[in-house]
């Protein structure tokens, strides 16, 4: 071989391995982006009603998709978050919606009586039955000087009327100094015997709500606590250690009435499962004999620490982020919980930076909320660029040609989720189109799409073989 070939050919095999390590991978749309979050104001004497209003202080972290409307949650991290709970309407066509405030403005208005009817939410749940969970730490100022201005609790909105169904605080012998409940899951079988599931990353611990009888338990066990090995974090080339616990939960319906959780710490690469019928009995969900029928599942190997996941109903399939990939993945719950039996179905450097929240609506589309958040506690965001963003796509076309692809789907639930119908999603297509055309415009790495990456052996052994053909080569 000519030394010209051989150098030629050197350059080709760099540009590929380059390809694959930053690649986009998978089948997902920018639905909207914003540079900054704005709110929709109605006039200027309703902006004079938040003094301590600072752009920068807000970064959203929680959606949910229900109806006609996207609910976005904005954390109280610094004094100048206007709304902790917002939402944009699905026929919205506009690339950076402003907020609006749910559900009112006087809802998150400090005044003479106090703190507002919501603090601080980080995520949300609507259910079957029209309702929507919030979830309220209660919490303020959580990257400056941390305030727990009011008692976590749990805020039942009905969706038709946007009025509060009901309250629950949180009972004191539930939750600790460190308690920050984070995320949350809704069994609604029943809209009059519905359950909670209010996960506490802080206790660590997982208190249970019951409707019917509007009271809570306490479920501990040691699968919630974090792995002291699984604290490290690298994102966009900061590294940090976090310490969290229980964080992400999804629920696949078992056909019985329960269900069957699957969950994780967000400072660990495991997963695990248990039954919701063990976890609705107070008495046996914390008895040292039923301690075994909390199951490991496995590993999501290196870097694999995970902060949400949701189980599809239509596939059957759990979609989760891995957030120090900057990747979406996915596992038949059928399969082993394995390496080899776990695919990629969406990676981007760009677009995915930090996977804060994932839901799947009634007619299997995706939707991920990504927003650069460690960059925003640890560093500065660029401001004249796009660093939160709300993609959306086919969970069908999202595991085509991975792992997690089968020729008969299963039905996981008819009644789980059969409130929703998003029949303004198709109006997005072109306006999402023009707007990832663009994202990917963004990187300057050279990038191929593919409809998926099986798994990160496979990344790995591609890698080994690029290195070996160099040496060839050379």
């Amino acid at each position: 071989m000519t030394r010209r070939c051989r150098v030629s050919s050197i350059v080709v095999v760099i540009a590929l391995l380059i390809v694959l390590l930053d690649g986009a991978i998978g089948k997902l749309r920018v639905a909207y982006r914003w540079k900054q979050i704005d709110y929709e104001w109605p006039n200027n004497d309703i902006k004079r009603l938040f003094p301590d209003y600072k752009q920068e202080d807000n970064l959203p972290l929680g959606l949910e998709v229900t109806n006609d409307r996207i609910f976005i949650t904005v954390p109280r991290w610094r004094q100048g978050v206007a709304a902790s709970l917002n939402y944009i309407r699905l026929n919205d066509t506009r690339e950076s919606p402003p907020l609006i405030p749910y559900p009112s403005w006087e809802a998150h208005q400090y005044g003479a009586a106090g703190v507002p009817e919501i603090v601080s939410t980080f995520r949300v749940r609507a259910d079957r039955c029209n309702r929507l969970w919030v979830l309220d730490t209660g919490l303020t100022d959580i990257l400056g000087s941390p305030e727990q201005q009011a008692p976590p609790a749990l805020i039942v909105y009905d969706l038709m009327t946007d009025r509060v169904l009901r309250k629950y605080v949180i009972p004191a012998d539930q939750r600790t100094a460190d308690s920050l409940f984070a995320n949350i899951a809704v069994e609604d079988y029943s809209c009059e015997d519905s359950y909670g599931y209010l996960g506490d990353l802080g206790g660590p611990g997982l208190v249970v709500y019951s409707w019917s009888l509007h009271k809570s338990w306490l479920v501990k066990h040691h699968s919630f606590h974090p792995d002291p090995m699984g604290g490290e974090f690298k994102v966009s080339g900061i590294s940090f250690q976090w310490n969290d616990g229980l964080f992400g939960m999804a629920l696949a319906p078992t056909g019985d009435g329960y269900s069957t959780m699957y969950y994780h710490p967000l400072s660990s690469g495991m997963e695990f499962s248990v039954s919701t019928r063990l976890l609705r009995d107070p008495q046996r969900s914390s008895a040292a004999e039923t301690s075994h029928e909390f199951q490991t599942l496995g590993s999501r190997g290196p870097n694999g620490q995970s902060s949400v996941s949701f189980l599809d109903p239509k596939t059957g399939i759990l979609f989760y982020a891995l957030t120090n990939l900057n990747t979406i993945a996915c596992w038949r719950p059928q399969n082993k919980f394995t390496m080899q039996e776990q695919g990629y179905v969406y990676q981007d450097n760009v677009t995915m930076v930090f996977p804060n929240d994932l839901k799947i609506d009634r007619n299997g589309n995706l939707w991920i909320l990504s927003d650069r958040l460690p960059i925003f506690m640890y560093s500065h965001l660029d401001l004249n660029d796009y660093n939160f963003r709300i993609l959306t796509g086919s969970t069908e076309e999202l595991i085509t040609g991975t792992i997690c692809a089968s020729t008969s789907s299963s039905n996981y639930s008819t009644t789980m989720h059969d409130h929703r119908d998003h029949m303004d999603h198709m109006n997005h297509m072109d306006h999402m189109d023009h707007m990832n055309h663009r994202d990917h415009m963004m990187s300057t790495t050279p990038r191929i799409r593919a409809s998926s990456a099986n798994s990160v052996k496979t990344e790995i052994t591609t890698m080994m073989l690029l290195t070996c053909l160099i040496k060839t080569l050379v």
